[in-house]
Formats: C-alpha cells, structure tokens, sequence
C-alpha cells in the first residue's frame, strides 16, 4: 500500500521534480489534487518559517500526512541575497526572467560568484513535525544558459560541473540538486519509521 503524502504546492515543475526522485511506495498529492484551493502566503523572513506554515496549514485542513518546502537562492557577493525571497527578488510578480536578469545586473561588477541553493522541507506526520534540509553549493554564471528547469536554473552552475541546472536533464540535476538531497533526507526518515513500525 502507498504512503500518500500531501505536498503543500501547486507548482508543477517542484512536483514534478520530486515525484521523479520518489520510490514507487511513496504517492504524492498536491494542493489542487487534494481539493485545498487556497493560496498560502509566504510572509516570513526565513525558508524555515515559511515552510513550516504552508505544512501547518494543511494539516489543519486535512489532518493527514504532509509537507512543505521552501527554496531559496543564497549568494555570497550579495549577502545571501536573494534568499527567501528569491521568486520574488525582482517584485511581487515578477517571473523567471526578471529574476535572472536583476541577478546578472547586481552580479555584473562581482569577482566572487559563489552561491548556494538551499532548500528546507517540513514534513507533519502523525501529527509530528520534522524538518529536513538540502544544500547545493555552485556558482552564479555570467549569462544565461539552457532551457529546462525553472527558476534561477539558467544561471546556476553546480559546484562539480560546468554546466547551469538549464543544461542538464531531470535525473542529471538530481545528482546535485539541494530539493533532492532534503527530499532523500525526508525519505529516510520515513522508510526508517515505517520498518520500526513493522
């Protein structure tokens, strides 16, 4: 039987992102799916606080077994910034390309080009919260390249290779991706109490 879990989004590419790392016994549910129409406003200045409300609220919706992420862009040369607000560094409704584009200009005169991407997830099961976290170190590119992905996947370049996230295909940024290395983090966790509870 499938462990079904409520994933605190309507985002189609974190899901489908996710649902791609996931092993066949774990079935992933998503806001629209689970009927919850709403939009969870992410108001708190840290990816920790905003991952937990968008958790808390499902589960006080639905009383079942969910979770939330939270991403952020940290870089160096910019004091961590565009952090927990990177979907939104450019304005409230800024998109993809407006975010990249304010990157490359703030970038423009800096020599040191590190960053990372950092994502936490809540998960409540049972009732419990617990908190996971991926990490994936790289650098800001000079330009734009590639096409898949989303986000500032253009622009970023994994520490270990020399290609953007843009450039490389679902399972070859799986192998750095800091939303997969908090996902396996979380999966762990729950095969490791599904095995004690057998």
């Amino acid at each position: 039987m499938k462990q079904r879990l409520i994933f605190a989004t309507n985002n189609r590419h974190k899901v489908d992102e996710i649902q791609k790392a996931l092993p066949a016994a774990f079935e992933i549910t998503t806001l629209r799916d689970a009927g919850i129409e709403i939009d969870i406003p992410e108001p708190y200045e840290t990816l920790e606080e905003n991952a937990a409300t968008k958790a808390e609220t499902i589960f006080q919706l639905t009383q079942a077994n969910c979770f939330a992420e939270d991403t952020g862009l940290e870089v160096y040369a910019l004091n961590g910034a565009p952090g927990v607000r990177s979907a939104r560094f450019a304005g409230e409704h800024a998109n993809f390309e407006e975010n990249n584009q304010l990157l490359l200009n703030r970038m423009k005169d800096q020599e040191d080009r590190r960053a990372r991407f950092r994502t936490v997830i809540h998960l409540i099961q049972n009732g419990e919260a617990h908190r996971f976290e991926g990490i994936c170190n790289g650098s800001i590119a000079t330009a734009a390249s590639g096409t898949k992905g989303f986000g500032y996947d253009p622009l970023f370049i994994p520490e270990g290779s020399n290609r953007c996230f843009a450039e490389m295909s679902l399972e070859e940024k799986n192998v750095f991706s800091h939303r997969r290395k908090a996902l396996d983090a979380m999966l762990q966790f729950l095969r490791d109490t599904h095995e004690t509870k057998k």
